[in-house]
């Protein structure tokens, strides 16, 4: 095999093979070097609930939702908060990425053969001032097909590429340093693994058979986040949030390690906002894993009650789906890295999805009787009452005194009383007795349910909480879960790299994660949702067109 290229990316998930397919159709030969097998193409999109953030899309305008890129730009400046004086090339990639996302970003992916689920989700509600954080409106667009959806058009266009010799992909290649020469990025090595057969996700070897060297005018690094590094994870933690959590579940396979970042650094990449980070709230331990310490997100709609650890509610405008690292920050402030739903089979029934691919076959398959079978299934959705049954963080009970006992057994303690949460439940209970209400997730509830999409199939009709007839009570226990790293390495608008003196280095591209999703950080401090996986498209459609005219 070749040991040179027009480009090298480091990395086959969604953003490298973005860029390696944007190489490929400009004529350049690309290698793709990536650690794991060819059972991980697509890295972790592929596990993905597939929501991308559209603008002012055709599914928004057939809901009624009225959406503008003015808008989305103001909700995207009050939510990311930039206030650094190395939030520039971020605030840069932020207001590109809203452009994108409100013009030629559906289309785009249109042309490739992907779909959006007509009903447009509302996530990060926010519940602030109009310049505060959260989404105005809608904008959640999930992929038919979720994660795989979204993989299946640039795994076929790198297919197709490879086929020709455009492409050629370095499986099991490990990179273990950049190759400078004069300065400028020309190539990569590293150790070669040996084979390995274990499913997606699942921990591979890590024993080295060999090693490998490789040349390009141009390195272009796709590696991810730091989610699947604990250590890292904490290490980076920032004081706003409070102290790390001792115990996190993974919401990311462990080859998320964060390794190729270091060896980007150390080879002089400026990497900013490193203690920006998004990490959820909602995760529980997946009774069935498939990574070690595997956790899932609960996708909540607005009526669950949430109490810490000490059975207090969380404040507003701390409600289910509104605001999540200002959930989070209030849990760990409360002395505890763990926190609880308290709600009925009537709201699991409406409101819970499961985040991830594997956790909603219906969306995944493409089976539109499935999907119907979500509003007019007696239960909950197959996944969820899975997790009812088998999850180690659910409890299901009868009366509430039998669910309080149940929670302190599950924590090991006796800081709930059950006379106290029972007050609460009661007094929110109360305010539905008429349509105007001082509780402002009971007004969250009445406005989630104007809009068409969440009466639909994510909001539950407001009733009591300790009404019989939409029992049993359910409790769950949420857990701290990693995922996303909003800081990176510092970007031009082409994806290239800065190097410690401020300077580009030449021929080093970085994008997806690793570019805190472009600029170093355009999320800021928090995020909309539905922007990750955007933002590798972005990322790698920009590196790979950038790249392809540099080289020659």
């Amino acid at each position: 095999m070749a040991d040179t290229a027009d480009v090298i990316v480091v990395g086959a998930g969604l953003a490298g093979l973005v860029a390696a397919t944007e190489l490929a159709d400009a004529g350049k030969r690309v290698i793709v070097v990536e650690q794991e097998g060819p059972q991980s193409l697509g890295g972790q999109a592929f596990w993905s609930l597939g929501g991308l953030f559209l603008v002012d899309s055709p599914e928004q305008r057939r809901l009624k939702i009225r959406d503008s890129f003015e808008l989305a730009w103001q909700d995207w400046q009050g939510t990311a908060g930039f206030d650094r004086d190395e939030d520039d090339w971020p605030r840069r990639w932020a207001q590109a990425y809203v452009q994108f996302a409100a013009t030629e970003k559906r289309d785009w992916l249109r042309a490739m053969g992907h779909r959006i689920f007509p009903v447009v989700g509302w996530a990060e509600r926010g519940g602030y001032d109009a310049l505060g954080h959260g989404n105005s409106v809608p904008r959640f667009h999930i992929s038919w097909g979720t994660g795989p959806g979204i993989v299946e058009p640039f795994e076929r266009r790198a297919r197709e590429a490879e086929r020709s010799g455009r492409i050629t992909f370095r499986f099991r290649h490990r990179v273990d340093a950049l190759t400078l020469t004069n300065g400028a990025a020309t190539g990569v090595s590293g150790a070669v693994l040996e084979p390995t057969e274990v499913k997606r996700g699942e921990t591979s070897s890590r024993t080295v058979i060999g090693e490998f060297a490789l040349s390009a005018q141009a390195v272009i690094v796709a590696s991810g986040g730091i989610g699947g590094n604990h250590d890292l994870v904490r290490q980076n933690w920032p004081s706003r949030l409070g102290a790390p959590p001792q115990r996190m579940v993974a919401g990311v396979p462990a080859h998320v390690d964060g390794r190729m970042i270091g060896i980007t650094e150390a080879a002089g990449g400026r990497l900013i906002n490193r203690d920006r980070m998004w990490h959820y709230v909602e995760g529980l331990h997946n009774w069935d894993p498939i990574w070690p310490n595997h956790g899932i997100r609960i996708l909540p709609g607005p009526s669950s009650m949430w109490f810490d650890a000490r059975g207090q509610r969380l404040p507003s405008p701390l409600y289910p789906g509104y605001d999540t690292l200002g959930q989070l920050a209030y849990i760990m402030a409360s002395g505890n890295d763990y926190s609880w739903f308290i709600l009925t089979q009537s709201i699991i029934k409406k409101e819970f999805a499961l985040s991830g691919s594997e956790q909603n076959p219906d969306l995944t398959s493409k089976s539109w009787r499935m999907t119907l079978k979500r509003a007019t299934n007696k239960g909950a959705p197959g996944p969820v009452e899975a997790f009812k049954r088998h999850g180690a963080d659910f409890i299901v009970r009868d009366t509430l005194e039998e669910l309080v006992a149940g929670m302190n057994a599950l924590a090991g303690s006796d800081l709930l009383a059950a006379g106290d949460i029972r007050r609460q439940i009661e007094a929110r209970d109360r305010e539905l007795d008429n349509p105007y209400v001082k509780d402002t997730q009971v007004m969250g509830i009445h406005n989630a349910r104007r809009y068409l999409g969440d009466k639909l199939i994510r909001t539950a009709k407001p009733h009591r909480i300790l009404d019989p007839a939409h029992g049993p009570l359910i409790a769950v226990r949420l857990n701290i879960l990693t995922r996303k790293t909003l800081g990176g390495f510092e970007t031009d608008l082409d994806a290239r790299v800065f190097g410690s003196d401020r300077q580009i280095i030449p021929g080093l591209y970085a994008v997806g994660e690793a570019a805190g999703f472009g600029g170093g950080g355009m999320h800021g401090y928090r995020a909309l949702e539905g922007t990750f996986l955007g933002g590798c498209l972005f990322s790698g459609r920009t590196a790979g067109r950038a790249a392809a005219k540099a080289v020659a």
